[in-house]
């Protein structure tokens, strides 16, 4: 006698239902019931009982969708019409996709299938309300693989509302598998038309249209970068983020020390938000209505709402890694409800461009100009060249690559057939309709949309560099005109006039030695810190605040703390835009610095990051806005009133104090407590013992919660009494520039004196060799900061010869340094 199981039994019950609820599927039924509807399950089964929210629905089954084609004898006829399938040809892509979706959406639905999904909708409706508003999506059986995601290919439908619409759209799904767009995308991913089958998602909506809505992946869609969540918003209804029609607010949130219960928001970035997508109450389901300027000028997310999301999507991502069997990153869509306030997790996907990359081979791309380059791995190279062109259109960059072609401007996608492949596609957005020519564009320039929309997802699944919400690229590029598309600087992408020359660099990693001597990198810009963390390093040897407070704060910090006080009105407005969001100013100045050292801190994390507290020059803080009120006039701003001297004065105190609050954030409330501050400019010892005093009186006490505290060693002073120096700080840090300057007493500004600068002179070498003698005499920790062992190969070697515990190197230096030291230190072992 043949026993069968009850297990399965209800499977094969299951394969033959048209409609099965979330609750009764799971990861492993996507070929029951599509990848979206598989997840939603899986999430309500595995995820809800650790507080992850999932509104509840049903699946029609692909049994459904395949019940419906044979019944009514349709794949004969859709098999005749795709003989002479052509995707390359748009005008006939087109054509057959128009008869495949006429012909489904005039077959009726078969009576079975009809009664079916009437009444599972009515059994929503008695769970929440009579003629509850429901979210009507497809879901392929294809969908969601690893390396394909089919996001977007068939139509999604939202506040639909009654057994007939709910019905009429199910049906508009089904037609929908046969989108001009999933056409060409199966053909391309060489699926068969015919073995993929179409489920549709009934889910009960969330009133997002009175809140707000996003995407959020568990990793950095543009870098890779594994350990942060980013995260996007805006109000209304999700189809716009996801469509790319408002550019969102942008956070990012670091992951492991959010496990361990920090706060660690590294990353905020105010969007235009200028639509959003509401409830009609007219004919149509949806319509996007304009937001209010103050609005706009809000985020759309609390702190606590961002942490809330990012905790969800470490627990989705973990409970996917663990199902697959591998790190598994995800691609989700959220909402929060306008009635309620709570927050959803609509959908989620594995994410399949990053997730898919091999890891072995480091590849940069650097525009070339004269003879300098930018690009990644030139941290500050590109904000302070004036021989850097200026760019004609920006926006966010997304990839890291560099590409060029002729404009083609297409502002409506019925014209997509004059596009010609290797053109730069620029338009207002794009949708999946725009896929047939995306894949065949050089680049992709957009007006609107954020990180996570269409645009941005299919280019990266392309491996095309591509520049969204760029604002006003479709009124300033003209179709023909030849441009460089670089998103190779960092965040920010730049369209450039004219065919730049540019290079492109490929580093095998696995065979890289490691030294003895740490090797570290210099960076300035936190928006370059996940990116130039893939290169092979031991941490930070620099990072410079200068940098983040000049170019993302801009404001000179007492002018924060006396605002009032403000005598030039021009500049009063002007910070009164800068700091809108902000009703405390100087809050400002704490949130922007802790975001920027706490970005480059995560990027490198648990490796050291050493950060040198600010070290601009009176001229120099005279240059940011309301500086002019606050600096004096210096005949020599290099030698004067900088580094130490600053921190501990009544004329700098107040600042000092909210560049203290800015590292303090950073270490204890986001976690991140590899960072080090180190004092610059520091001229005896009494002084260290000062700036010491006044960051333990602003809660930064040195040797508590681990903290240490390093000194720039750049003036003969710190070298004569490094012994000195090394009972008051941790650590030193060589910065050869100023220690050469001097030592050698030359103005290295200076060009009729400049032939005379030379980190590799006698002296300046036996400075260097003293200060690494006192400092391991004393047990401290010392490197170099300066641009000398980035320039001479021989200085670096000097320096492996002297022990030096780090060399911090500017990024495009490091690997080619790093071979370098490994040949020095096998001769030191040989000999």
């Amino acid at each position: 006698m043949v026993t069968v199981s009850q297990n399965t039994v209800a499977q094969s019950t299951k394969e033959r239902s048209l409609i099965l609820w979330f609750d009764e599927v799971g990861i492993t039924d996507i070929p029951l019931v599509g990848g979206k509807n598989a997840s939603l399950g899986e999430m309500i089964q595995q995820l809800t009982p650790q507080g992850v929210n999932v509104p509840t629905g049903f699946a029609t089954t692909a049994y459904a969708y395949r019940y419906f084609i044979q019944s009514a004898g349709l794949e004969a006829k859709l098999r005749t019409l795709f003989a002479d399938l052509d995707v390359e040809d748009v005008k006939n892509l087109k054509l057959r996709g128009k008869k495949a979706r006429s012909l489904l959406m005039h077959t009726p639905f078969p009576v079975e299938l009809r009664q079916a999904i009437a009444a599972a909708y009515q059994k929503l409706c008695e769970t929440y309300n009579t003629d509850t508003d429901v979210a009507v999506r497809s879901s392929a059986t294809a969908e969601d693989l690893p390396d394909a995601s089919f996001a977007g290919q068939q139509e999604s439908y939202l506040n639909v509302v009654g057994v007939q619409e709910v019905l009429a759209a199910c049906h508009k799904c089904f037609a929908s598998i046969f989108t001009d767009r999933a056409i060409s995308y199966r053909h391309t991913k060489g699926f068969d038309h015919f073995s993929i089958a179409l489920a549709v998602g009934v889910q009960k909506m969330v009133r997002s249209d009175l809140a707000t809505s996003g995407v959020m992946f568990s990793i950095d869609t543009e870098t890779g970068f594994k350990d942060a969540a980013l995260i996007t918003a805006a109000y209304g209804l999700g189809e716009n983020v996801v469509q790319g029609t408002v550019n969102p607010d942008e956070y990012y949130v670091f992951k492991p020390t959010l496990k361990a219960g920090f706060r660690p928001i590294i990353d905020k970035k105010l969007g235009s938000k200028k639509l959003k997508m509401i409830y009609d109450d007219g004919s149509k389901f949806t319509k996007n209505i304009s937001v209010s300027s103050a609005e706009q000028g809000k985020f759309a997310l609390s702190d606590a709402e961002i942490l809330q999301l990012a905790h969800w999507a470490c627990l989705i991502e973990d409970h996917y890694s663990q199902t697959h069997g591998n790190y598994s990153p995800m691609d989700i869509e959220w909402a929060k409800d306008g009635i309620t306030n709570q927050l959803f997790i609509v959908q989620a996907r594995p994410e399949t461009v990053q997730s898919q990359k091999q890891g072995n081979i480091l590849r940069s791309y650097h525009l070339v100009f004269g003879n300098k380059e930018w690009g990644i791995g030139n941290g500050e190279k590109s904000s302070s060249s004036s021989l850097s062109p200026h760019p004609l259109v920006t926006g966010r960059a997304i990839g890291e690559a560099i590409s060029q072609g002729k404009v083609n401007l297409i502002l409506d996608v019925n014209k997509i057939d004059q596009f010609q492949a290797g053109d730069v596609l620029v338009t207002e957005r794009t949708d999946p309709d725009w896929e047939p020519i995306m894949k065949r564009a050089s680049a992709i320039v957009t007006n609107a949309g954020g990180r996570t929309c269409h645009a941005a997802i299919i280019a990266r699944e392309l491996g095309v560099p591509a520049i969204v919400g760029c604002g006003n690229a479709t009124d300033i590029l003209k179709s023909g005109q030849e441009v460089t598309i670089s998103c190779a600087e960092g965040d920010e992408g730049k369209v450039y006039e004219g065919l730049l020359p540019f290079e492109v660099k490929e580093v095998a990693l696995e065979n890289l030695p490691r030294t003895r001597t740490q090797i570290l990198m210099n960076v300035g810009n936190p928006q370059e810190a996940l990116s130039l963390s893939a290169i092979p390093n031991d941490g930070v040897g620099l990072a410079r605040t200068e940098f983040i407070i000049a170019n993302q704060i801009q404001v000179h910090p007492m002018a924060l703390i006396h605002y009032e006080k403000l005598t030039d009105e021009f500049v009063k407005t002007k910070i009164n835009q800068v700091t809108a969001l902000y009703d405390h100013k100087p809050q400002y100045f704490v949130d922007k610095l802790a975001q920027g050292i706490g970005k480059i801190a995560a990027a490198f994390y648990p490796k050291p990051v050493i950060v040198r507290m600010s070290d601009f020059k009176s001229n120099e803080y005279a240059n940011l806005l309301g500086g002019q009120q606050f600096e004096p006039k210096e005949e020599n701003p290099m030698m004067g009133w900088r580094g130490a001297a600053r921190y501990y004065d009544p004329g700098y105190r107040e600042a000092f104090a909210l560049e203290c609050q800015s590292i303090k954030r950073v270490r204890d409330d986001m976690g991140l407590t590899n960072v080090i501050p180190m004092i610059p400019f520091c001229r005896t010892p009494e002084e260290g013992r000062l700036v010491l005093a006044e960051m333990a009186t602003n809660d930064l006490k040195q040797g508590v919660n681990g903290l240490q505290v390093y000194v720039m060693c750049e003036l003969p002073s710190n070298v004569m009494m490094a012994e000195e120096f090394a009972g008051v700080f941790d650590g030193f840090s060589i910065g050869s520039n100023d220690l050469t300057q001097l030592t050698l007493g030359l103005d290295r500004d200076s060009a009729l004196v400049a032939h005379l600068f030379d980190e590799r002179t006698p002296a300046v070498k036996r400075m260097v060799q003293m200060a690494i003698e006192a400092a391991k005499k004393h047990n401290r920790k010392i490197g170099i900061c300066g641009q000398a062992p980035s320039d001479y190969p021989e200085f670096a070697q000097f320096l492996v010869e002297q022990g030096i515990d780090s060399i911090s190197l500017n990024p495009d230096s490091v690997l080619k340094t790093m071979l370098e030291v490994a040949k020095v230190e096998q001769n030191k072992v040989n000999n």
